[in-house]
């Protein structure tokens, strides 16, 4: 069953609120919260022109406040139209998945630093990057380039490879038809040579950077799944060392994911 056009909601809200406003003041806000409420679980990603249709708003006017929602963050544009943003995540509104993961993860990353010695990094997908969600340094060594609410390109770091391995394979195909850009020379920036990556991550549920997003600095990582086996975040540890040091921790890395991704599992209500 179809849901009310947003228009008619408008008009109640005037009739019982008083006069209506001018599109510039009030209800241009309105019109575009309105817009965030056309999103589900089910239709994830909306054309302009669907989001016209199901709003009852002109596509002009749709374009104009959909150009500013994503501007501020609140949507996004994906490879068929608009998704809700990750700047509701940011707000701890419409995004309960990742706020849930992090609080859920907080214990697991802390034991795997204290086994490992290493910092640890919590992140999930924005967009064609991955934004740093938690972080839990290790006392010995700096990381410099990976902070709370930071962002690097998820071609360019083991946490994003461990996600980008398990992503939407439209997805993939559009990261894999745009420009890889470097972050270092040992960035993998070969749309191929990332997709024979990607495939053995996926064999083996661990995803490595060895230099690839700063020198001096490998990366191992590995995929947190949530209901469905949908891919919300990774998890991994950071160290000063080469490829082989790093493969030494790719089982307790492995088995935190897993484990967090059972306990996200437990979480969610079960019926009876």
């Amino acid at each position: 069953m179809e849901r009310p056009v947003i228009q008619d909601r408008i008009g109640a809200a005037t009739a019982k609120g008083g006069p209506a406003r001018s599109e510039a003041g009030e209800s241009s806000l309105r019109r575009g919260l309105g817009l965030l409420t056309l999103f589900s679980s089910v239709d994830s990603e909306l054309s302009l022109s669907e989001m016209a249709r199901r709003s009852g708003i002109p596509k002009s006017s749709v374009h104009r406040l959909a150009t500013d929602l994503v501007h501020w963050g609140a949507l996004e544009r994906g490879p068929r139209g608009l998704r809700l943003g990750v700047r509701l995540f940011e707000l701890g509104n419409l995004v309960p998945m990742q706020a849930k993961l992090r609080e859920l993860a907080v214990p697991f990353a802390h034991t795997l630093n204290e086994v490992t010695h290493l910092t640890c990094n919590l992140a999930m997908r924005d967009g064609r990057e991955v934004i740093y969600i938690e972080k839990i340094s290790s006392r010995t060594l700096r990381v410099p380039h990976s902070r709370l609410g930071g962002r690097l390109p998820i071609h360019a770091t083991a946490l994003g490879k461990a996600i980008l391995a398990f992503s939407d394979p439209a997805f993939v195909d559009e990261m894999l038809s745009g420009p890889l850009t470097a972050k270092t020379e040992k960035t993998i920036t070969d749309p191929e040579m990332l997709r024979r990556e990607l495939a053995a991550i996926r064999e083996s549920q661990v995803a490595y950077d060895v230099e690839e997003s700063r020198l001096g600095l490998f990366c191992v990582a590995a995929p947190i799944f949530g209901a469905r086996r949908r891919v919300v975040g990774a998890i991994s540890v950071t160290g000063a060392t080469a490829l082989a040091q790093a493969q030494h921790f790719a089982p307790a890395v492995r088995t935190t994911a897993m484990a967090l991704s059972r306990s996200l599992e437990g979480d969610r209500p079960r019926g009876r």
